[in-house]
């Protein structure tokens, strides 16, 4: 009988992350962790149902969100509601303004050409969104949360991308209601968020 293949994921002890620097939230010096926690020495690619239960590892998760400046000068950013079928089951119904997922053992086959962590975010954007415009993209913190049972297994790196046109649709669907709002109108609704995505506007947007 042919067993089902369980994903391996990217992961790194969070003894590693704990010696960088403890933090609760967001922390805008993200070139400093990840130069580090992504050394070959610090990461292993682990079974995820194994490492979602296991606090004593961090999974590394890009967090991509899109924002437009229209010509008035407000900034739109683009969410979307977590359907039933979308990933992580505790985050369900929630609103979100992240992007993103695993980096996978596959993200660093052979043939890949760029370091797993880039492909695995180039992958998950491929996955999951089409994105009709050019766009600059940055690395802008990450996000750590350590009062949820989601949130003490997962480090979230925050990547910004700036769109030229607000031209970003979902290619999943369990990716509903989505579109961009502008920011005004989601920071007064923080409590319909998932906590990474509240976490973010209140360090980045308010």
């Amino acid at each position: 009988m042919s067993q089902v293949q369980v994903e391996q994921i990217l992961v790194v002890p969070t003894p590693v992350f704990h010696r960088l620097g403890h933090f609760q939230g967001f922390c805008a010096d993200a070139d400093r962790y990840l130069s580090e926690m992504l050394k070959p020495e610090n990461v292993s690619y682990r079974p995820r149902p194994e490492m979602e239960k296991d606090p004593t590892f961090k999974q590394l998760i890009p967090y991509c969100i899109f924002r437009h400046r229209d010509a008035a000068g407000q900034t739109h950013l683009f969410q979307y509601v977590r359907g039933k079928g979308q990933g992580e089951g505790r985050l369900h119904s929630k609103r979100s303004i992240g992007v993103g997922g695993h980096i996978s053992s596959d993200d660093a086959a052979p043939h890949v050409t760029t370091d797993p962590y880039r492909e695995g975010l180039r992958r998950e954007l491929a996955e999951e969104v089409h994105i009709d415009a050019p766009f600059a993209e940055q690395c802008v913190g990450l996000i750590n949360d350590d009062e949820s049972e989601v949130g003490k297994v997962h480090l979230g790196v925050v990547h910004i991308l700036d769109v030229e046109r607000p031209a970003v649709r979902s290619r999943e669907v369990d990716l509903i209601e989505s579109g961009f709002r502008p920011v005004n109108e989601l920071l007064a609704d923080l409590s319909g968020f998932e906590t990474w995505s509240a976490i973010c506007l209140r360090a980045l947007f308010a």
